[in-house]
């Protein structure tokens, strides 16, 4: 890993650690939105920290393994290369792993999001489909802890929906769903 790279790491972790004692402080415990944003900020932190603990408990195995594999003892020397190999490989994924947490975030991947969805032209199986799409989209909210808030809804004569608008509400909803656009189009296929 990069000397740069690492030197970030180490002053992200030393941030989670100050972070840590001013939430203990009962002055910001007082002070509401202050206490939010350090939260929030704590919260972000989390997960780079955590891939940089192991990454450092994976390198201190790896640099034990090599100690290992100098000794005499042929069944240590085995035991000591599976380590090393496995400790290896283990240390590329974290460094690609907080490599990608490095990146820049969109200042938007926290928010929350409206779904709009429309039935086109092709009336009653239109309406079905959006009704399929409606569910499907529920669905995969319930499964990452969303939650769903219908706004408005305009129910199809045969089931499924002309239009509904829903307002989905959670944590990086906006992050995973924002390519989410554009028109679908479903044809009958005849028996």
């Amino acid at each position: 890993m990069k000397i740069s790279i690492q030197d970030k790491l180490e002053q992200l972790n030393a941030r989670f650690e100050e972070l840590g004692h001013l939430l203990s402080d009962a002055e910001i415990i007082n002070d509401q939105n202050r206490f939010r944003e350090l939260s929030q900020e704590y919260a972000q932190l989390n997960p780079v920290v955590d891939h940089f603990v192991q990454y450092k408990e994976t390198v201190d195995a790896i640099s034990q393994a090599e100690e290992m594999a100098t000794d005499s003892d042929p069944d240590i020397r085995s035991m000591a290369a599976d380590e090393l190999e496995t400790s290896t490989a283990k240390k590329s994924e974290l460094e690609l792993e907080l490599q990608k947490l490095l990146l820049p975030k969109d200042p938007h991947d926290q928010s929350n999001i409206f779904l709009e969805i429309r039935a086109g032209t092709g009336g009653d199986e239109a309406a079905i489909f959006a009704g399929d799409l409606f569910r499907m989209y529920s669905r995969y909210a319930e499964l990452s802890n969303w939650q769903v808030e219908i706004i408005s809804e305009s129910v199809g004569e045969h089931g499924g929906y002309k239009e509904i608008i829903a307002r989905i509400i959670g944590q990086g909803d906006f992050s995973r769903l924002k390519f989410e656009a554009g028109a679908h189009r479903v044809q009958r296929v005849t028996a």
